[in-house]
């Protein structure tokens, strides 16, 4: 922050040399002994300025190699300085200790000056106060202590600490800020506000609106309005935001030196719309945030659909990474002319909640089916009813044996009766056949779906057919199919439910009315997880792993027959990643995580086009840049998501505005800008995103853009695989997204020249079922293409299923030869897509599902022991990775390293015992008896 002009930084450093002999022990200990208490941030200025601020005059930091410090020049007052804001980080009545080691320097300074340390503190309403902590003469080019003690009589809304002194002209210098809080035992501890208040100044209005501003717009406190029909829901007053011209007005505090890096805020809002004859409008709470390299980011906290009716709550979370310059809490949302209303604001340290228990569940009959008279072998229909009034009857002709997942599940199982329901007379899409299930469903148990559906003969068109559930007043969708001719279809899907419910009815329904179709096979079964896992393992040791043979030799030729060998696998080497953003590597906790348990990595939003280019030619590559270049510095892989998104809402207003023309050239220049500024840095790129569910470019630039894009994006960076990318291709849940629909789609492309190189699926999943998984990628297989699971996540309230699901997912997609990796699309809370999806809690804490993830890994490392034979060998079966091996007898024990890569039937390593020196070079795999390099 030094002057822009000027030379007084250079002038300064050829006059100063100060005496590092003249600190004291006692300060010097108190710097490096007690960091990790100290409530100063940045204490030895180690990250700059950064949580700093001179006081009306220039500052700088100096590093030499024998210490570091701030300079605090151009000041034309005595109480010019630096100053840094503690208010959220100081309490009440406790005794602090201050310990700083200051200099002082200026070219007509001779002899002493003094150096001040000093609090500020403001009161909204009334005069701010100064206290004194301690005075102390520095001698020029000398480093002196300022050790005092003070206590916070009373609770200012903003306490500043900061140093000055010294006349004006002489230059300030500052080495370390040490504060600690000391208790009557003398011991040092941090000492902190009580987390349990509400860091919003004034939250209620009871000081007007004191503390609280426009965004843009006006506001005003009221105890009524519209005639006394709105009145507080708590206490005496709200206050409104009005004159409102933009969807981003609205009511704001800023809560800049309130808030703590890495700890999780719980925000709670009463808040009401008024005005402009709207009866409902989205409301959202959301922090603007500043950091000091005066990057910007906007962070969603909630959103709610507020009525002019009544008072509702505006629920949410947040958390910070870094350490912001500047932090804004505001409401936004309604269009322009409705006024948003705030009764009141509390944000504050969320509440820590008790890791959930496993669920209890008892006398589970997996397998089972459920639905009574499901095969009709009785010739009526008894257990079944006609939703709506709709009508019942049977049919014969129906397959005799399960569908194909069903099968994969359950087995070899008794032919089916051959007779199915036939349902006619629909007048609306929803009616059906129905059952109520209620006293047979449990709580947490996953349920798979399976059934034969076919149209009435002579039915034309395509239709949907879908098995719904009615738990109470909500639908929950068990699985659905497309179905468009006179065959039988197999229909396939799950299902969980997790919270308490008083009826649950199953139904089939979908074809438009008018329209019968009939149903054979029903099946719904609980579903043993654990059961499949036993035949997954031994699929993934015949495709993961490979035979191995170390093959020794040392300089005299001897034979090492009999010594031991230990063999450890260090990393596996299959592609295990995870969606980051560039606010989580801010957070070294987040980053610890990711390094240990992650090789791979995609940006959240960083690359996607509305981010990189908000405006058209206004460009944002400075995050994904941040990114790529703490990838590449760790050796993570990146893949490149996404070139563009055909979703029609998540292109920007300026693209949507653009002609045929000129949306041409703009996706072309997109293209051409990203991948030629990141030619060889993804190994993968999503060319166009969810294609199966948005057609935004096609119905704009015809159909042969799809394909285009996948040809120019070749030619300017051939480096990179390209893939298809899109949701629900895995559970049986979107008939928009099926396997063969998804097929289709990339053997299309392929046909107009398309160089499709990998298939996506992103795998947002629910209540996931092996079967059904493991036939979708079967299916997929038939591409030859190389499948990635590139946005997984399960979600479940309780850690111990939400584990469960993950573990299914990870065992699916590691047991099929056709996957080539699994990203996650995330997994510290607050900064995922999906609620209850993530492993880490927002504070750090690994869930049961982080240690689910954490065991599965650790189970695909292999290891072995045993000694070396007569041909000087030894060989075991293993994963693809690094290794170390450990030969005990040699040299008392030599260790060496060397990495098993995809190769043949059998995989020859030589390494080579000539030394008994311990360190060692990495060997690879060989197919013959040379070492490759």
């Amino acid at each position: 922050m030094g002057r822009k002009s000027g030379g007084w930084f250079t002038h300064f450093k050829d006059h100063t040399k100060l005496h590092k002999s003249q600190k004291s022990k006692d300060c010097t200990m108190a710097s490096s002994s007690i960091t990790s208490t100290n409530i100063i941030q940045n204490h030895d200025f180690s990250n700059g300025l950064h949580s700093w601020y001179p006081n009306s005059c220039d500052g700088a930091v100096v590093e030499k190699p024998s210490n570091r410090y701030a300079v605090i020049a151009n000041r034309k007052q005595t109480w010019q300085g630096l100053e840094q804001d503690i208010t959220s980080r100081i309490s009440i009545g406790s005794t602090y200790n201050l310990s700083a080691i200051v200099g002082v320097s200026g070219e007509h300074l001779h002899g002493h000056a003094d150096v001040i340390a000093t609090l500020k503190l403001e009161y909204h309403g009334s005069e701010t106060k100064y206290m004194s902590i301690k005075r102390t003469s520095i001698s020029k080019d000398t480093w002196g202590n300022l050790e005092g003690t003070f206590v916070l009589p009373d609770k200012p809304d903003r306490v500043v600490l900061y140093l000055e002194g010294p006349a004006p002209g002489v230059n300030l210098l500052i080495e370390s800020v040490v504060v600690t809080c000391a208790t009557s035992h003398g011991t040092i501890e941090r000492c902190l506000i009580n987390e349990d208040e509400n860091i919003i100044l004034n939250p209620s209005f009871e000081d007007n609106v004191d503390n609280w501003s426009g965004r843009g717009c006006k506001i005003a406190r009221h105890d009524s309005m519209g005639e006394g029909k709105i009145v507080p829901k708590f206490g005496k007053y709200f206050a409104n935001a009005t004159q409102r011209t933009q969807n981003w007005n609205g009511i704001q505090q800023d809560i800049s030196g309130r808030v703590k890096r890495k700890v999780a805020y719980s925000v709670i809002a009463t808040v009401r719309i008024f005005g402009n004859n709207v009866a409902s409008a989205d409301v959202r709470a959301t922090l603007y945030v500043q950091n000091p390299d005066s990057r910007e980011e906007y962070i969603g906290i909630a959103n709610a659909q507020a009525t002019d009716k009544d008072w509702i709550q505006l629920q949410g979370k947040f958390l910070l990474n870094g350490s912001p310059s500047k932090i804004v809490i505001y409401l936004e949302g309604p269009p322009p002319g409705v006024d948003i209303l705030l009764n009141n604001l509390v944000v504050k340290h969320v509440d820590k909640i008790q890791p959930s228990p496993p669920p209890i569940i008892e006398n589970v009959d997996y397998g089972v089916n459920i639905i009574a008279n499901s095969d009709l072998r009785d010739g009526t229909t008894t257990g079944w009813f006609p939703l709506g009034n709709c009508a019942l009857g049977i049919t014969t002709g129906s397959p005799h044996v399960l569908p194909p997942t069903a099968r994969d599940t359950l087995g070899p199982h008794e032919p089916l009766s051959g007779h199915g329901i036939h349902t006619t007379n629909r007048t609306q899409t929803w009616m059906g056949p129905a059952q109520m299930i209620t006293d047979k469903i449990k709580l947490f148990v996953t349920y798979q779906v399976s059934a034969w559906v076919r149209l009435g003969h002579g039915t034309g068109g395509t239709h949907n057919v879908n098995v719904a559930l009615g738990v109470d007043s909500q639908w929950v969708n068990g699985g659905q199919v497309e179905v468009t001719d006179d065959r039988w279809h197999e229909i396939s899907g799950s299902f969980r439910i997790e919270k308490e419910f008083e009826k649950v009815m199953v139904y089939v329904q979908g074809p438009a009315p008018s329209v019968s179709f009939m149903l054979a096979g029903f099946q719904i079964f609980a579903v043993d997880r654990k059961a499949r896992f036993k035949q997954l393992k031994q699929q993934t040791d015949k495709i993961r792993k490979q035979d191995v043979v170390l093959r020794f030799s040392n300089s005299d030729s001897t034979n090492m027959q009999g010594k031991m060998v230990i063999i450890k696998q260090i990393q596996n080497s299959f592609p295990i990643g995870s969606c980051i953003s560039r606010s989580n590597i801010d957070n070294e906790d987040y980053v610890s995580f990711f390094l240990k348990h992650f090789n791979w990595a995609v940006f959240g939003n960083e690359l996607k086009w509305y981010w990189t280019e908000p405006q058209q030619g206004s460009f944002n590559y400075r995050d994904a840049d941040d990114l790529l270049e703490f990838c590449t510095r760790n050796n993570i892989s990146v893949r490149g998501h996404c070139i563009f998104w055909d979703v029609d809402n998540t292109v920007q207003n300026w693209v949507k505005n653009l002609n045929k023309n000129d949306l041409a050239i703009a996706v072309n220049n997109r293209l051409t800008g990203l991948l030629t500024r990141y030619k060889n840095k993804f190994k993968h790129y999503d060319v166009n995103n969810e294609m199966l569910h948005g057609s935004f470019y096609r119905d704009r630039l015809g159909q042969e853009i799809r394909p285009n894009m996948f040809k120019l994006a070749n030619k300017l960076d051939p480096s990179s695989l390209l893939f298809v990318n899109d949701y629900h291709v895995e559970d049986g849940c979107d008939t928009r997204s099926s396997p063969e629909k998804y097929i289709d789609q990339i053997f299309d492309l392929q046909e107009h020249g398309a160089p499709v190189g990998g298939v996506g699926v992103q795998g947002h999943i629910d209540s996931p079922v092996g079967s059904i998984v493991g036939s979708s990628l079967d299916k997929l297989g038939l591409t030859g293409l190389p499948i990635w699971f590139t946005e997984l996540d399960v979600s479940s309230v309780n850690e111990h299923v939400r584990a469960d699901d993950l573990e299914v997912m990870m065992r699916e997609a590691f047991g099929h030869p056709g996957v080539e990796g699994i990203v996650l699309w995330g997994f510290w809370e607050l900064f995922m897509s999906r609620e209850n999806s993530h492993l880490v809690d927002a504070e750090g804490e690994v869930n049961e599902a982080g240690k689910r993830f954490i065991e599965v890994k650790k189970e695909w490392l292999s290891h072995a022991h045993g000694f070396i034979d007569e041909d000087n060998q030894f060989g075991f079966r293993g994963f693809e990775g690094s290794y170390e091996v450990e030969i005990v007898g040699i040299c008392e024990k030599i260790v060496k390293r060397f990495v098993v890569e995809k190769g043949g039937p059998e995989v020859v390593i030589l390494i080579d015992l000539a030394t008994c020196v311990k360190s060692s070079p990495i060997f690879h795999m060989v197919k013959s008896g040379s070492m490759m390099e």
